[in-house]
Protein backbone atom coordinates (compact mmCIF):
# COMPACT_ATOMS: atom_id res chain seq x y z
CA UNK A 1 0.00 0.00 0.00
CA UNK A 2 1.01 4.99 -4.08
CA UNK A 3 1.47 5.35 -4.00
CA UNK A 4 -1.23 8.29 -4.92
CA UNK A 5 -1.45 5.25 -2.13
CA UNK A 6 -2.12 7.95 -4.89
CA UNK A 7 -0.62 7.90 -5.22
CA UNK A 8 1.19 6.06 -2.92
CA UNK A 9 1.65 3.16 -5.72
CA UNK A 10 2.57 5.94 -8.17
CA UNK A 11 5.75 5.70 -6.58
CA UNK A 12 6.02 1.58 -7.03
CA UNK A 13 9.17 2.34 -9.42
CA UNK A 14 11.29 3.28 -6.20
CA UNK A 15 9.86 0.68 -4.09
CA UNK A 16 12.96 -2.26 -3.65
CA UNK A 17 10.95 -5.27 -4.87
CA UNK A 18 9.16 -7.66 -2.09
CA UNK A 19 11.01 -10.32 -3.44
CA UNK A 20 14.75 -8.97 -2.71
CA UNK A 21 16.96 -9.65 0.27
CA UNK A 22 14.34 -12.32 1.65
CA UNK A 23 15.61 -15.00 4.26
CA UNK A 24 14.56 -18.90 3.23
CA UNK A 25 11.35 -19.19 2.47
CA UNK A 26 10.72 -21.17 5.92
CA UNK A 27 11.57 -18.42 8.47
CA UNK A 28 8.63 -16.62 6.49
CA UNK A 29 6.09 -19.33 6.45
CA UNK A 30 6.86 -20.04 10.52
CA UNK A 31 6.88 -16.06 10.50
CA UNK A 32 3.00 -15.98 8.84
CA UNK A 33 1.83 -18.92 10.82
CA UNK A 34 3.11 -17.19 14.58
CA UNK A 35 0.48 -14.18 13.31
CA UNK A 36 -1.98 -16.40 11.16
CA UNK A 37 -2.41 -18.25 14.72
CA UNK A 38 -2.40 -14.78 17.11
CA UNK A 39 -4.74 -13.02 14.05
CA UNK A 40 -7.28 -16.05 14.28
CA UNK A 41 -10.79 -15.00 15.24
CA UNK A 42 -11.92 -17.81 17.33
CA UNK A 43 -15.25 -16.49 19.10
CA UNK A 44 -18.63 -18.70 18.59
CA UNK A 45 -20.64 -15.58 16.40
CA UNK A 46 -17.42 -14.06 14.49
CA UNK A 47 -16.49 -14.06 11.06
CA UNK A 48 -13.18 -15.12 9.53
CA UNK A 49 -13.30 -15.80 5.24
CA UNK A 50 -11.64 -14.82 2.42
CA UNK A 51 -12.94 -15.71 -0.79
CA UNK A 52 -13.08 -14.54 -4.38
CA UNK A 53 -16.42 -13.47 -6.04
CA UNK A 54 -17.64 -12.29 -9.07
CA UNK A 55 -17.92 -8.32 -9.31
CA UNK A 56 -17.99 -6.63 -12.86
CA UNK A 57 -17.29 -9.07 -14.72
CA UNK A 58 -13.93 -10.78 -13.04
CA UNK A 59 -12.94 -12.78 -9.58
CA UNK A 60 -12.11 -10.37 -6.82
CA UNK A 61 -10.80 -11.22 -3.83
CA UNK A 62 -12.58 -10.24 -0.49
CA UNK A 63 -11.58 -10.24 3.16
CA UNK A 64 -14.45 -10.33 6.20
CA UNK A 65 -13.22 -10.43 9.25
CA UNK A 66 -15.06 -9.62 12.94
CA UNK A 67 -15.92 -11.12 16.12
CA UNK A 68 -19.39 -10.86 16.31
CA UNK A 69 -21.18 -11.11 12.94
CA UNK A 70 -24.04 -8.94 14.53
CA UNK A 71 -21.83 -5.80 14.60
CA UNK A 72 -21.84 -3.28 11.77
CA UNK A 73 -20.06 -3.88 8.73
CA UNK A 74 -17.02 -1.06 7.06
CA UNK A 75 -16.49 -1.95 3.80
CA UNK A 76 -12.94 -0.64 3.70
CA UNK A 77 -11.78 0.74 -0.15
CA UNK A 78 -8.06 0.80 -0.54
CA UNK A 79 -5.86 2.98 -1.97
CA UNK A 80 -3.08 2.87 -4.84
CA UNK A 81 -4.22 2.52 -7.26
CA UNK A 82 -3.43 -1.19 -7.13
CA UNK A 83 -2.14 -1.18 -3.31
CA UNK A 84 -4.48 -3.48 -1.28
CA UNK A 85 -4.79 -3.10 2.54
CA UNK A 86 -5.80 -7.05 2.79
CA UNK A 87 -1.74 -7.73 3.37
CA UNK A 88 -1.52 -5.21 6.04
CA UNK A 89 -4.72 -5.93 7.56
CA UNK A 90 -2.71 -8.18 10.31
CA UNK A 91 -0.74 -4.98 11.14
CA UNK A 92 -3.68 -2.86 12.63
CA UNK A 93 -7.12 -4.46 12.08
CA UNK A 94 -7.32 -6.87 14.70
CA UNK A 95 -9.04 -4.11 17.59
CA UNK A 96 -11.32 -3.08 15.05
CA UNK A 97 -12.80 -6.50 14.69
CA UNK A 98 -14.04 -6.67 18.36
CA UNK A 99 -16.47 -3.74 17.25
CA UNK A 100 -17.15 -4.10 13.28
CA UNK A 101 -16.70 -6.43 10.81
CA UNK A 102 -14.33 -5.50 8.50
CA UNK A 103 -14.77 -6.40 4.48
CA UNK A 104 -11.49 -5.63 2.73
CA UNK A 105 -11.07 -6.58 -0.98
CA UNK A 106 -8.65 -6.25 -3.62
CA UNK A 107 -9.31 -4.19 -6.80
CA UNK A 108 -9.30 -5.07 -10.14
CA UNK A 109 -5.65 -5.47 -11.26
CA UNK A 110 -5.15 -5.22 -7.54
CA UNK A 111 -2.77 -8.30 -5.30
CA UNK A 112 -4.81 -11.80 -5.28
CA UNK A 113 -7.21 -10.25 -8.18
CA UNK A 114 -4.73 -9.51 -10.57
CA UNK A 115 -3.54 -13.13 -10.18
CA UNK A 116 -7.07 -14.78 -10.27
CA UNK A 117 -8.08 -13.08 -13.38
CA UNK A 118 -6.75 -13.25 -17.52
CA UNK A 119 -5.01 -9.76 -18.14
CA UNK A 120 -6.10 -10.18 -21.59
CA UNK A 121 -8.60 -7.66 -22.24
CA UNK A 122 -8.58 -6.98 -18.65
CA UNK A 123 -6.79 -3.46 -18.95
CA UNK A 124 -9.58 -1.67 -21.34
CA UNK A 125 -11.99 -2.00 -17.51
CA UNK A 126 -8.99 0.04 -15.76
CA UNK A 127 -11.16 3.38 -15.93
CA UNK A 128 -12.72 5.15 -12.74
CA UNK A 129 -16.53 4.22 -13.35
CA UNK A 130 -15.59 0.77 -13.96
CA UNK A 131 -13.80 0.99 -9.87
CA UNK A 132 -17.04 3.07 -8.72
CA UNK A 133 -19.33 0.22 -10.00
CA UNK A 134 -17.34 -2.38 -8.57
CA UNK A 135 -17.71 -0.93 -5.68
CA UNK A 136 -21.06 -0.46 -5.65
CA UNK A 137 -21.79 -3.92 -6.51
CA UNK A 138 -19.44 -5.38 -3.50
CA UNK A 139 -21.43 -3.38 -1.31
CA UNK A 140 -24.96 -5.12 -2.56
CA UNK A 141 -23.30 -8.69 -2.11
CA UNK A 142 -22.15 -7.63 1.41
CA UNK A 143 -25.20 -6.60 2.77
CA UNK A 144 -27.21 -9.18 1.47
CA UNK A 145 -24.75 -11.62 2.73
CA UNK A 146 -24.01 -10.14 6.11
CA UNK A 147 -27.55 -9.66 6.70
CA UNK A 148 -26.93 -5.68 6.85
CA UNK A 149 -29.36 -2.97 5.86
CA UNK A 150 -26.14 -0.75 5.20
CA UNK A 151 -22.45 -0.33 5.59
CA UNK A 152 -20.34 1.96 6.92
CA UNK A 153 -18.04 2.66 3.69
CA UNK A 154 -14.23 3.88 4.66
CA UNK A 155 -11.73 4.83 2.03
CA UNK A 156 -7.94 5.59 1.66
CA UNK A 157 -6.43 7.69 -0.44
CA UNK A 158 -7.05 6.42 -4.29
CA UNK A 159 -9.58 4.54 -2.78
CA UNK A 160 -11.47 8.00 -2.13
CA UNK A 161 -12.26 8.91 -5.58
CA UNK A 162 -14.12 5.34 -6.10
CA UNK A 163 -16.09 5.84 -2.53
CA UNK A 164 -17.13 9.12 -2.80
CA UNK A 165 -18.72 8.80 -6.00
CA UNK A 166 -20.06 5.36 -4.84
CA UNK A 167 -21.99 7.43 -2.45
CA UNK A 168 -22.62 10.32 -4.87
CA UNK A 169 -24.16 7.20 -7.01
CA UNK A 170 -25.82 4.95 -4.22
CA UNK A 171 -26.56 6.60 -0.97
CA UNK A 172 -29.06 4.69 0.35
CA UNK A 173 -26.39 1.68 0.79
CA UNK A 174 -24.20 3.75 3.20
CA UNK A 175 -24.72 4.96 6.65
CA UNK A 176 -22.04 7.27 6.48
CA UNK A 177 -18.67 7.63 4.41
CA UNK A 178 -15.12 7.99 6.25
CA UNK A 179 -12.21 9.59 4.29
CA UNK A 180 -8.63 9.38 5.09
CA UNK A 181 -5.49 10.74 3.06
CA UNK A 182 -8.99 12.10 0.88
CA UNK A 183 -8.44 13.66 -2.59
CA UNK A 184 -11.01 16.54 -3.48
CA UNK A 185 -8.77 17.92 -6.59
CA UNK A 186 -5.68 15.98 -7.79
CA UNK A 187 -3.98 19.09 -9.45
CA UNK A 188 -4.25 20.88 -6.22
CA UNK A 189 -2.82 17.85 -4.50
CA UNK A 190 0.51 17.37 -6.70
CA UNK A 191 0.85 21.68 -6.44
CA UNK A 192 0.82 21.39 -2.54
CA UNK A 193 2.67 18.60 -2.29
CA UNK A 194 5.36 19.74 -4.31
CA UNK A 195 5.81 23.53 -2.76
CA UNK A 196 6.10 21.56 0.77
CA UNK A 197 8.75 19.21 -1.02
CA UNK A 198 10.81 22.70 -2.03
CA UNK A 199 10.38 24.25 1.13
CA UNK A 200 11.59 21.78 3.17
CA UNK A 201 14.54 20.94 1.04
CA UNK A 202 15.33 24.73 1.01
CA UNK A 203 14.98 25.07 4.82
CA UNK A 204 17.32 21.96 5.69
CA UNK A 205 19.41 22.72 2.51
CA UNK A 206 19.66 19.42 1.21
CA UNK A 207 20.54 20.41 -2.67
CA UNK A 208 20.06 17.16 -3.94
CA UNK A 209 16.59 17.09 -3.25
CA UNK A 210 16.19 20.80 -4.50
CA UNK A 211 18.26 20.31 -7.63
CA UNK A 212 15.68 17.40 -8.33
CA UNK A 213 12.57 19.47 -7.97
CA UNK A 214 13.74 21.96 -9.54
CA UNK A 215 14.42 19.70 -12.88
CA UNK A 216 10.39 19.60 -13.16
CA UNK A 217 9.71 23.34 -11.94
CA UNK A 218 7.08 24.89 -12.23
CA UNK A 219 4.95 21.41 -11.26
CA UNK A 220 2.52 20.74 -11.82
CA UNK A 221 2.70 23.72 -14.57
CA UNK A 222 1.45 23.50 -18.07
CA UNK A 223 3.49 20.64 -18.63
CA UNK A 224 2.01 16.97 -19.15
CA UNK A 225 2.10 15.40 -15.79
CA UNK A 226 4.08 12.13 -16.64
CA UNK A 227 4.94 9.26 -14.48
CA UNK A 228 8.82 10.27 -14.35
CA UNK A 229 7.55 14.08 -13.27
CA UNK A 230 5.28 11.99 -10.48
CA UNK A 231 8.07 10.08 -9.18
CA UNK A 232 10.35 13.41 -8.66
CA UNK A 233 7.50 15.23 -7.04
CA UNK A 234 6.23 12.78 -4.44
CA UNK A 235 9.95 11.47 -3.80
CA UNK A 236 11.21 14.09 -1.48
CA UNK A 237 7.87 15.22 0.07
CA UNK A 238 7.94 11.73 0.86
CA UNK A 239 11.29 11.83 2.29
CA UNK A 240 10.62 14.74 4.33
CA UNK A 241 7.85 13.22 6.55
CA UNK A 242 4.93 13.35 4.07
CA UNK A 243 4.04 9.64 3.74
CA UNK A 244 4.94 8.77 7.34
CA UNK A 245 5.23 11.44 10.21
CA UNK A 246 8.62 12.25 11.61
CA UNK A 247 10.32 9.41 8.98
CA UNK A 248 12.17 9.58 5.41
CA UNK A 249 11.14 5.72 4.57
CA UNK A 250 8.18 3.56 5.36
CA UNK A 251 9.91 0.44 4.84
CA UNK A 252 7.36 -0.85 7.56
CA UNK A 253 4.97 -0.31 4.70
CA UNK A 254 5.96 -1.28 1.78
CA UNK A 255 7.72 -4.42 3.19
CA UNK A 256 4.78 -5.49 5.67
CA UNK A 257 3.11 -7.86 3.37
CA UNK A 258 5.81 -10.82 3.38
CA UNK A 259 4.68 -11.48 6.56
CA UNK A 260 0.81 -11.95 5.67
CA UNK A 261 -0.76 -14.43 6.26
CA UNK A 262 -2.74 -14.30 3.90
CA UNK A 263 -0.21 -13.51 0.74
CA UNK A 264 2.12 -16.07 -0.30
CA UNK A 265 5.08 -15.20 -2.73
CA UNK A 266 3.54 -14.96 -5.63
CA UNK A 267 0.91 -13.08 -4.56
CA UNK A 268 3.30 -10.47 -3.17
CA UNK A 269 4.84 -10.16 -5.95
CA UNK A 270 1.63 -9.60 -7.69
CA UNK A 271 1.00 -6.03 -5.64
CA UNK A 272 4.01 -4.54 -7.79
CA UNK A 273 2.75 -5.86 -11.08
CA UNK A 274 -0.44 -4.86 -10.67
CA UNK A 275 0.36 -1.60 -9.65
CA UNK A 276 2.43 -1.46 -13.26
CA UNK A 277 -0.24 -2.87 -14.97
CA UNK A 278 -2.90 -0.29 -13.66
CA UNK A 279 -0.99 3.23 -13.02
CA UNK A 280 -0.37 3.92 -16.84
CA UNK A 281 -3.65 3.10 -17.79
CA UNK A 282 -5.58 5.12 -14.75
CA UNK A 283 -3.31 8.14 -14.88
CA UNK A 284 -4.66 10.83 -17.18
CA UNK A 285 -8.41 10.12 -15.93
CA UNK A 286 -7.16 10.32 -11.88
CA UNK A 287 -5.29 13.35 -12.84
CA UNK A 288 -8.75 15.12 -13.81
CA UNK A 289 -10.19 13.89 -10.46
CA UNK A 290 -12.13 17.59 -9.17
CA UNK A 291 -14.57 17.23 -6.33
CA UNK A 292 -14.59 21.11 -5.28
CA UNK A 293 -17.92 21.82 -7.47
CA UNK A 294 -19.68 18.61 -5.11
CA UNK A 295 -21.37 21.39 -3.14
CA UNK A 296 -23.82 18.34 -1.00
CA UNK A 297 -23.16 15.12 0.09
CA UNK A 298 -26.22 13.10 1.00
CA UNK A 299 -24.48 10.91 3.99
CA UNK A 300 -22.75 11.76 7.20
CA UNK A 301 -19.22 12.62 5.98
CA UNK A 302 -15.91 12.33 8.59
CA UNK A 303 -12.69 13.26 7.24
CA UNK A 304 -9.36 11.76 8.99
CA UNK A 305 -6.82 13.89 7.95
CA UNK A 306 -3.17 13.36 8.76
CA UNK A 307 -1.42 16.39 9.89
CA UNK A 308 1.65 15.99 7.94
CA UNK A 309 0.22 14.73 4.95
CA UNK A 310 1.69 15.95 2.06
CA UNK A 311 1.09 12.61 -0.36
CA UNK A 312 -2.55 13.79 -0.38
CA UNK A 313 -2.44 17.12 1.10
CA UNK A 314 -4.74 18.43 3.60
CA UNK A 315 -5.76 22.10 2.47
CA UNK A 316 -8.48 21.05 -0.27
CA UNK A 317 -10.08 18.85 2.10
CA UNK A 318 -10.22 21.14 4.29
CA UNK A 319 -11.84 24.10 2.42
CA UNK A 320 -14.46 21.24 1.00
CA UNK A 321 -15.23 20.32 3.99
CA UNK A 322 -16.11 23.91 5.12
CA UNK A 323 -18.55 24.28 2.40
CA UNK A 324 -20.44 21.18 1.68
CA UNK A 325 -23.67 20.49 3.29
CA UNK A 326 -24.33 16.95 4.78
CA UNK A 327 -26.62 15.45 7.29
CA UNK A 328 -23.12 15.28 9.26
CA UNK A 329 -20.04 16.43 8.77
CA UNK A 330 -16.57 16.37 10.57
CA UNK A 331 -13.09 16.43 10.16
CA UNK A 332 -10.52 14.96 13.00
CA UNK A 333 -7.04 15.55 12.73
CA UNK A 334 -4.28 13.12 13.72
CA UNK A 335 -1.86 15.50 14.59
CA UNK A 336 1.05 12.66 14.45
CA UNK A 337 0.10 11.04 11.35
CA UNK A 338 0.93 11.70 7.99
CA UNK A 339 -0.57 10.19 5.00
CA UNK A 340 -0.81 6.31 6.78
CA UNK A 341 -3.46 7.23 9.26
CA UNK A 342 -4.63 3.58 9.88
CA UNK A 343 -0.96 2.18 10.85
CA UNK A 344 0.28 5.66 12.95
CA UNK A 345 -2.37 6.27 14.89
CA UNK A 346 -4.44 3.36 15.15
CA UNK A 347 -5.81 3.79 18.58
CA UNK A 348 -7.04 7.27 18.05
CA UNK A 349 -8.47 5.94 14.89
CA UNK A 350 -10.44 3.31 16.60
CA UNK A 351 -11.84 5.78 19.44
CA UNK A 352 -13.17 7.80 16.75
CA UNK A 353 -14.95 5.31 14.96
CA UNK A 354 -16.64 3.45 17.95
CA UNK A 355 -17.51 7.20 19.20
CA UNK A 356 -18.43 9.28 15.88
CA UNK A 357 -19.56 6.36 13.37
CA UNK A 358 -20.20 3.34 15.19
CA UNK A 359 -23.35 5.22 16.54
CA UNK A 360 -24.46 5.65 13.30
CA UNK A 361 -25.38 2.14 12.24
CA UNK A 362 -26.93 1.45 15.31
CA UNK A 363 -29.79 3.83 15.43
Amino acid sequence: MKSIFLIILLFAALITSFGQNRDSSDKYDKARATIRDLDSIVTPNGVQESYAVKIGGIRQWVYARGRDKNNPVILFVHGGPASPVSPLMWMFQSPLEEYFTVVNYDQRASGKTYLANDTTGLGKTINIEQYVTDAIELAQFITEKYNQRKVILMAHSWGTIVAMKAVLKRPDLFYAYVGMGQIINTRDNERLSFNYGVQRAARLRHDTALKELQSIAPYPGDKPITRERIIIARKWPQYFGGLTAYRNNSAYFFNAPLLSPEYAEKETDAIDLGSLFTLGRILPEFLNVNFTGIKSFPVPVFMFMGRHDYTTPNQPTEEWLKNVKAPIKKGIWFEHSAHLIFLEEPGKMLVTLINEVRPLALE
